[in-house]
């Protein structure tokens, strides 16, 4: 019989996946990465370690593409977000993950599929909008470390460019998952996913300048949609 990769390989494959897609897209660390994680650590650490790495990963291209982020529009997003992960993490503590993760995915799907069928929506980007992805996107983070998904759908409703998009993803993302890491509990990762997370991040950064916009909107509704199919999955 021959082997499948180890554990070990397969955390580290997945790391430098969703790294290259946060270069690339602003989004898609967590959606690709956590289903292993999570499977390979356990729900709490693999929570834990994802955030924290997710964090890691929106640094250097934020650091390139700042200049171009929304900081206004990530604000607002930001808001009803930070209010609400510390109540998810507590009333969700006891929870049936596997429940949860079902609704969570399906909405993720559901909202993909209008998306992508040209739907739109100006409620979105109303305050009531604002606040129902902020609040879906904490109680995603909390439960499967995937908040990704609903802010990549808002971000897919506005009229920005690539580069807007990626960086304001970037900025969202990265305060975002510093608060949930230190809700949830700081977990270390180890230098091998660092090291993977900094080669997925280079080799992201290298292919972001030439996706057009309509590129990578379809990428991020692709990489939201395929975060929901994994939530369905691994529940």
């Amino acid at each position: 019989m021959i082997a499948g990769p180890s554990p070990e390989v397969l955390v580290l494959a997945a790391v430098v996946v969703g790294a290259f897609a946060q270069a690339a897209t602003g989004m898609g660390f967590s959606l690709v990465a956590a289903p292993v994680l999570i499977a390979v650590h356990g729900q709490a650490e693999g929570v834990a370690v994802v955030v924290l790495l997710a964090a890691c990963s929106s640094v250097v291209p934020l650091a390139r593409e700042g200049r171009h982020a929304r900081l206004g529009e990530a604000a607002r997003l930001l808001v009803p977000t930070l209010a609400a992960t510390p109540v998810f993490a507590w009333v969700l503590a006891s929870a049936d993950r596997s429940l949860l993760a079902v609704a969570g995915g399906m909405g993720v799907v559901i909202g993909v599929v209008m998306l992508a069928s040209g739907w739109r929506s100006a409620w979105l980007r109303r305050p009531a909008g604002t606040v129902a992805t902020g609040l879906a996107s904490a109680g995603l983070n909390v439960v499967g470390g995937v908040g990704g998904p609903p802010v990549g759908l808002w971000a897919a409703n506005a009229t920005w460019t690539p580069a807007q998009t990626r960086a304001t993803l970037h900025a969202f993302l990265l305060v975002q998952n510093l608060t949930t890491a230190t809700v949830v509990g700081l977990v270390l990762p180890s230098w091998p996913a660092l090291l993977a997370l900094a080669g997925g991040t280079v080799l992201g950064l290298a292919l972001a300048p030439r996706l057009s916009a309509a590129t990578a909107r379809t990428a991020i509704l692709l990489v939201s949609a395929i975060g929901g199919v994994a939530l369905l999955v691994g529940a």
